[in-house]
Parts: structure tokens; C-alpha cells; sequence
């Protein structure tokens, strides 16, 4: 049974959403502010997290950024009332992989759960190491290093990495990235997919205004560019 945590200070919608889920045969367990959030995060084990943004004690955009800090890769799906543009980047940059906005219908909520969830873990056969650039890389510990330093990266740009390094010398879509890696191509923009690769070339690149690794195909998307096992 998926276990999913419930981080909501309103009672209402935190006792709503926890009948829906049980109704759907999901364990859930709850919680009402942004520090007990990030306390269950990160000491227990959870198949998806609904977070939502404006919490006491912490923001729900902190207790994302703490976790995926601390390493915790459990998906997150971000719930608040804010609808702007620029809420929505935030929040995926800091390592949400979704995002929904109040009002939302229970359908559409299942709905997002069920694609979040189907992406789950590292699929069989995928990479767990990798040197890339001037960057080493461990896919499964979400751990990167440059002569032995360590690298500050977000969830979202590991998943991102990774992607590309699955698919080297290949060229991927603006569109198949956010379909693969954020599960929908609606939102967020394909602007938001150029930033990523931007702050992803500034720490693989030598020169990230002289890319040799990460590649643009203009019209299309981007390619790695990297030697075959």
C-alpha cells in the first residue's frame, strides 16, 4: 500500500484530502506545519508527499528546498492557492515534481498522484555513476563532485542530468522533457527546461558560453554529448 504524507495546516482540506486518499486505498499520515512536515520527511519513509506552500513555521517552498538538500529524492507534489507563473518555476526549481493549484478537483489530484507515483524509482538498468564534463556523478545518492568537491544540486537537475545522460547523443525535446521528467507538457514552460540546462551547463561545462557537453539543437531541444558504455 503507498504511504503518502498529507502537510496542510488548514483541517478542513488536511482531513478532506486524508478521507479521499484512504477512500482510495492509499495509508496516509498527516501533517499540520511546515516544521513537523520536513521532521517526517526526512526521518521516515514515504511514497509521495502533498505539501502545501503557505504553512506556519516553515513555507512549503522551505521544506522542499531542506529536503532535497538533505538528499530526501521522495516526489513532492507542491498544493497552493498562488496561480502566478513565477510561484510555479520556484517551486519545480527547488525540487517539487508537480504542482496544482486551489481550487483543484479530487480527479485531477488522483491524477497527478497516479503519474507522480508511475515515475516512481530509478528504473532497471539505469545509471547509478557517471562522469560528465568535468562533473562525477552518483544518480542514486543524488551526490555530484568536481575534483572531489562537492557540487550543490537540486532534485529537479539531477533528474534532468540524468535524463540526458540516458539519452546521450541523442537529441531530446524541450517537450519530451517535460513530459518525461515532470510528467505533463502543459506546465511548466519549455522556458523553464532552458533555465535548468543553463545552470546545469555552468557546473558540467568548462566554458558554459562555449558548450561542448550539453548542446543546443535549435527548434528542437537539447543533446549530450558523451562516449557510449
Amino acid at each position: 500500500m503507498k504511504q503518502i504524507l498529507i502537510v496542510e495546516d488548514e483541517p478542513n482540506m488536511r482531513l478532506g484530502l486524508k478521507d479521499n486518499l484512504e477512500f482510495e486505498g492509499y495509508q496516509v499520515k498527516l501533517a499540520n506545519d511546515g516544521k513537523q512536515g520536513l521532521e517526517e520527511i526526512v526521518n521516515n519513509q514515504f511514497d509521495l508527499v502533498l505539501l502545501d506552500v503557505m504553512l506556519p513555521e516553515l513555507s512549503g517552498f522551505d521544506v522542499c528546498k531542506i529536503a532535497r538538500e538533505r538528499g530526501v529524492a521522495t516526489p513532492i507534489i507542491l498544493l497552493t492557492a498562488k496561480g502566478e507563473e513565477i510561484d510555479k518555476v520556484l517551486g519545480l526549481e527547488l525540487g517539487a515534481d508537480d504542482y496544482i493549484t486551489k481550487p483543484f478537483g479530487l480527479r485531477e489530484l488522483l491524477a497527478r498522484i497516479k503519474a507522480v507515483l508511475r515515475r516512481g524509482p530509478d528504473k532497471k538498468g539505469s545509471p547509478s555513476e557517471a562522469t560528465i564534463g568535468r562533473m562525477k556523478v552518483n544518480f542514486n545518492s543524488y551526490m555530484a563532485n568536481i575534483d572531489e568537491e562537492p557540487v550543490k544540486m537540486s532534485h529537479k537537475e539531477f533528474e534532468i542530468l540524468k535524463y540526458l545522460w540516458e539519452h546521450r547523443n541523442d537529441t531530446v525535446s524541450r517537450y519530451q522533457l517535460l513530459e518525461d521528467i515532470w510528467g505533463y507538457h502543459e506546465q511548466p514552460t519549455t522556458r523553464t527546461v532552458d533555465n535548468f540546462i543553463l545552470k546545469l551547463r555552468q557546473k558540467v561545462e568548462k566554458n558554459p558560453e562555449d558548450p561542448q557537453i550539453i548542446l543546443t539543437v535549435h527548434g528542437i531541444g537539447y543533446k549530450m554529448l558523451a562516449a557510449r558504455d
